[in-house]
């Protein structure tokens, strides 16, 4: 009868103390969704909505309660595809510590086993490697790593078969709103933390021998500088408030016109934009498109009819596992095939 209780009370902590942490999800710092990056969106957004210029008609005579309901009102955000990310954000937040908590590993983690595999014990940090010019450069260089790591995530996600089962979960919203963001099936949401984590261990790791002990980067409010400043716009990439850089910044930088792009299936736009902040990996790898400054048409999904069809909560989870075992197979088929003679 103990066990009975104690397994009882463990599993009702479990969900209270994890939803809590949903719920709550305004005042943590290491989210999205931090009330400083809530207001920066909403102003931002009323900014541009409000004066932005309009080809054939000049600045935009919307009156404010019409801006509202155009982008606040019921059928943007009471969506079926809203619903379904509103469902999948509390689900994630029970299903991806139980499941998924103990398979997750930070930078520190990578360096500790570089440092293990050639033998080496963490240097101590002291004045020289942690001055002034020091961590003015492992900040910018811990962020390009991590932009890099995340940029890497994405595109394996989109170019391996197997991880696009999973990641096609994204990109059949029929919506975007911030929550979008969360709108990932465990899988996908492990490989996007998984490579970050590699990319910036590895930068760490190198910085700290050429400064001869560790470094620290510049924070605010317990975040790197740059991630927080990036985040009071980043919650635009998924709204479809169209704001561009211009075509040159847009060259370099990712702005939340480059990321609703990527959520389009017509021809011209599959693909793209892969990025989060900084728009040189696309560049190189020959996926960047850059937005006009005027909005595009597109339609916005997966482009096979399915959109509808992915928003019950066993669908997203379940049917992942199901196409990845087909995209095995067809590896598996494709290549026998070659073989035969």
């Amino acid at each position: 009868m103990n066990e009975a209780l104690q397994v009882l009370y463990s599993t009702v902590y479990y969900v209270v103390f994890n939803l809590t942490l949903a719920v709550t999800v305004a005042i943590q710092r290491d989210s999205y969704l931090y009330w400083p990056f809530i207001l920066s969106t909403v102003a931002i957004a009323a900014l541009v909505l409000r004066y932005s210029a309009n080809a054939t008609t000049g600045p935009d005579q919307r009156s404010w309660r019409q801006l509202f309901r155009d982008y606040c009102g019921r059928e943007l955000w009471w969506h079926r595809s809203a619903r379904a990310d509103y469902r999948l954000y509390f689900a994630n937040a029970l299903v991806l510590p139980l499941v998924f908590g103990w398979l997750m590993f930070s930078d520190t983690q990578i360096i500790s086993l570089i440092d293990g595999a050639l033998g080496r014990q963490a240097a101590p940090a002291g004045p020289a490697a942690d001055g002034l010019a020091s961590r003015l450069a492992y900040t910018l260089i811990f962020f390009v790593a991590y932009d890099f790591g995340r940029f890497a995530a994405h595109s394996l996600l989109h170019d391996i078969p197997v991880l696009w089962e999973f990641h096609k979960i994204h990109h059949s919203a029929e919506v975007l709103t911030p929550i979008t963001s969360f709108r990932a099936h465990p899988i996908d949401l492990a490989v996007m933390a998984w490579v970050p984590a590699f990319t910036t261990g590895i930068a760490t790791w190198s910085f700290n021998q050429i400064a001869a002990g560790p470094v620290t980067a510049y924070t605010f409010l317990g975040m790197h500088v740059l991630i927080w400043g990036f985040n009071l716009i980043d919650n635009l990439r998924h709204s479809n408030v169209w704001l561009t850089y211009g075509p040159g910044l847009g060259k370099w930088l990712i702005s939340p016109a480059h990321h609703q792009l990527h959520h389009s299936y017509e021809p011209r736009h599959l693909g793209c934009n892969r990025g989060f902040d900084i728009a040189l990996w696309d560049r190189l790898y020959g996926t960047l498109y850059v937005p006009a400054a005027q909005p595009e048409s597109f339609r916005m999904g997966l482009g096979d009819g399915t959109d509808g069809q992915w928003n019950t909560l066993w669908r997203i989870y379940a049917w992942p596992f199901a196409g990845a075992m087909r995209a095995l197979s067809n590896f598996f088929r494709q290549r026998w095939a070659r073989r035969a003679p």
